[in-house]
């Protein structure tokens, strides 16, 4: 398709996107809606007027957010009172998807992805927690391939009993307060050590699960600075690089700061990555994230840059680049609806630190368009990879029925800024409809056009169990 098409098929995906929210805003601002909070008292509710609670899979000891006395607990000889919970609660996730795509195989399948947590709770700062996911294994989710047609479709086994997240965090101050019974040191050292989540940068430098220790300084206070946060991290285990595939030699060493000003919230982050190529490693690496969160008059705003370095060879894990970003949001007058305009650049070939195999790339939260669903063989409809590109991404978000039902409609699109990349335009939808206290159905369907490439339209159907 010529570039006056592809033009074309760009600005009727924005028409729609933008036709839709005037469509929403109109309305709400000749009603003289407001998004104003009201100033009249609410009544007191009493506990016959509070919803039911929805308790999770297993309670054992103290109710997850039940009402009634506190339990007393025990005290440890370092002055700690404990009062455990046991908590097990889940999430299973199935999905029919759907690709069309002339120039490829269609792709066919239903899959499905189960994750299970034990949550030990010792006090509100204390707990330890335990995750297995059975049906999902480095990446790869157990169902069935209708298509293509070749060596790997058919039932796709991945049942394991891998351990995908235990980690213990806590605080030194609450784990011992006889250290400071006046609580006037700096003992509030929160802390955690096992295979648990790793995600900074909104996952553009790290949007993993690996094993790590992290220990957290809160509340760090000087002029001209509302508050600070100083993390110190060290990972040694389940490091995956840019290329969504493990590094078994590497070492992560990383310092993350949050610092609440007056009318911004900064993040200055930095992590190295050592991995010996020498010892099969796929080299060492710097990383640096600067991101700051602001409000203008009524739109949200957030701008971040990101950069990567190779210490060794460059290669697929690990590259010189640049990726910027700049999200903005708006909330029209009268209700709770949000437009959204993201847009980025990547200049050269940036790394991210850490991604997970079902990550996908940096640019996932662009918009619904580049997002990878982490579940089956289907990817993201356009590209999420960073490499020199530009692009961005026109959404509407609308909420129905006290927040029960959501659509999304956005436009977006990647321009390849190199000479062998491809440009991809399309539009995509997404629906969700919350259905009694535990289930959600989501629809998404899209359609994409690629220069020079067949166009490809795809959907897919999920029905998530929260237990």
């Amino acid at each position: 398709m010529n570039k006056s098409s592809r033009l074309l098929a760009c600005i009727f995906g924005c028409v729609i996107c933008s036709a839709v929210a005037v469509l929403m805003i109109f309305p709400a601002a000749a009603a003289g809606g407001t998004s104003a909070l009201s100033e009249k008292p609410l009544p007191y509710k009493s506990d016959g007027d509070l919803p039911e609670r929805t308790p999770p899979l297993l309670e054992l000891g103290p109710k997850f957010l039940g009402r009634g006395a506190i339990s007393e607990g025990f005290v440890l000889p370092t002055g700690a009172v404990w009062q455990p919970a046991l908590w097990v609660f889940g999430d299973f996730r199935s999905s029919v998807d759907y690709v069309h795509d002339p120039d490829s195989d269609n792709l066919s399948e239903v899959a499905a992805s189960l994750e299970l947590f034990g949550h030990l709770q010792l006090t509100p700062t204390e707990r330890v927690l335990l995750g297995i996911n059975p049906l999902l294994d480095t990446g790869q989710s157990t169902g069935y391939v209708f298509e293509p047609n070749d060596a790997t479709d058919g039932f796709q086994n991945h049942f394991n009993m891998q351990i995908t997240t235990l980690f213990f965090e806590g605080e030194f101050g609450e784990l011992f307060p006889k250290l400071d019974p006046e609580d006037s040191g700096a003992y509030d050292l929160g802390f955690a050590v096992g295979r648990q989540p790793i995600f900074f940068q909104e996952g553009i430098m790290f949007n993993d699960t690996i094993d790590a220790f992290g220990i957290n300084r809160d509340t760090v206070q000087f002029r001209g600075v509302v508050d600070m946060r100083v993390l110190g991290l060290f990972g040694w285990n389940q490091i995956g690089r840019d290329d969504n595939d493990e590094d078994e030699t590497a070492y992560v060493l990383g310092l993350f700061t949050e610092t609440d000003l007056r009318a911004s919230t900064v993040n200055v982050d930095l992590a190295y990555i050592v991995s010996d190529q020498s010892d099969g490693g796929k080299g060492d690496g710097f990383y640096v994230g600067i991101a700051a969160t602001q409000r203008f008059g009524l739109v949200n705003t957030s701008f971040r840059i990101n950069g990567s370095w190779a210490i060794d060879n460059k290669n697929a894990a690990i590259s010189d680049g640049y990726v910027v970003m700049a999200e903005t949001s708006y909330t029209p007058a009268g209700g709770q609806n949000v437009v959204y305009l993201n847009g980025f650049a990547g200049i050269d070939h940036y790394s991210s630190a850490s991604r997970s195999p079902s990550a996908g790339g940096p640019l996932g939260r662009v918009g619904i368009l580049f997002a990878a669903p982490g579940l089956g063989r289907i990817g993201a409809p356009i590209s999420n990879r960073a490499d020199e590109v530009t692009g961005g991404a026109l959404g509407y978000q609308m909420f129905f029925n006290g927040g029960r039902t959501q659509l999304i409609a956005e436009a977006g699109g990647r321009k390849d800024t190199s000479s062998n990349g491809t440009d991809a335009y399309g539009i995509g939808f997404r629906f969700q409809q919350a259905v009694a206290a535990r289930h959600v159905l989501q629809v998404n369907a899209f359609g994409v056009n690629r220069e020079n490439e067949s166009d490809v339209a795809g959907s897919r159907v999920e029905w998530r169990i929260r237990f």
